[in-house]
């Protein structure tokens, strides 16, 4: 006599992942869409802060192509990324829309990716433009080291993302997160180093500046477009790497901090 036993349930596979993350993703890309003080927040007010960043800045150390760049990647990261996110995470709790969905095929992680898909295409287009108007005002100039942009622009995307589902612990409401923003928003760009050089700041600030979230972006960024040190020293490529094992570490410890801190509080439901 032989016996028979029910198939396996069937374990997602990555195609399946990516169909159901691309599938949310480019329903919050409608919606985003829609919503056209979003799409003008987030279109138009980055391209004047970076327009900004560089003209109100003292810092004279990298030439304007690099800095233009610079400020597009802090920038965009800092008030698309971060803080749209926040804002799109709690009202999506808020709505039970993130609650509804968890009770379907997608997994925690695939809603929390699907629904940055949005903001994070809309930062990488900021940047892109960035460096097309670069390149059409003859600022454009090679990087001394190019996979360290590229880091700092991919690890700078992941962390602002982590950091804000680890914001939405501690924010109730999406109009609250003007507030509950405020800190990595206003304080630590300020101290980054992408307006004032953290080489006019004593020694001992500087140095803690350089343990802030915001400033292992600006500074790997920095080295790899013109190869600029934090203090203001020119390096080549050779020195720019020489120069990269503190800014990555950090970047790389706030990456975990921040998985951390968004795996333990992050919240799928309101507050009762």
């Amino acid at each position: 006599m032989t016996t028979t036993h029910a198939p396996a349930p069937p374990t997602a596979t990555a195609p399946s992942r990516l169909r159901r993350v691309a599938a949310l993703a480019g329903g919050e890309l409608r919606l985003f869409l829609r919503n056209r003080t979003a799409v003008v927040n987030s279109g138009l007010l980055p391209l004047l802060l970076v327009a900004a960043v560089p003209a109100l800045g003292i810092d004279g150390e990298l030439p304007l192509g690099p800095r233009l760049l610079v400020a597009a990647v802090g920038v965009t990261l800092v008030f698309v990324t971060y803080y749209n996110l926040v804002i799109t995470y709690v009202a999506r709790r808020e709505e039970l829309v993130l609650q509804r969905m968890r009770t379907g095929e997608l997994t925690g992680l695939e809603v929390l990716v699907g629904t940055a898909v949005p903001t994070l295409l809309v930062t990488l287009g900021q940047v892109a433009l960035v460096a097309v108007g670069v390149v059409v005002l003859g600022e454009w100039s090679a990087p001394v080291e190019f996979l360290l942009p590229v880091i700092a622009l991919l690890g700078g995307a992941l962390l602002m993302t982590v950091l804000a589902a680890a914001s939405t612990s501690f924010t109730r409401s999406a109009e609250s997160a003007q507030v509950t923003t405020l800190p990595l928003v206003v304080v630590t760009s300020a101290l980054s180093g992408l307006i004032t050089p953290l080489s006019v700041f004593p020694e001992p600030v500087a140095l803690a500046a350089r343990l802030m979230p915001v400033t292992p972006v600006v500074e790997l960024l920095q080295l790899g477009l013109a190869g600029v040190t934090w203090d203001g020293d020119r390096v080549d490529a050779a020195g720019a790497w020489a120069a990269a094992p503190l800014p990555l570490a950090v970047l790389a410890g706030w990456l975990l901090i921040g998985t951390v801190a968004a795996t333990r509080g992050f919240r799928w439901a309101p507050r009762r």
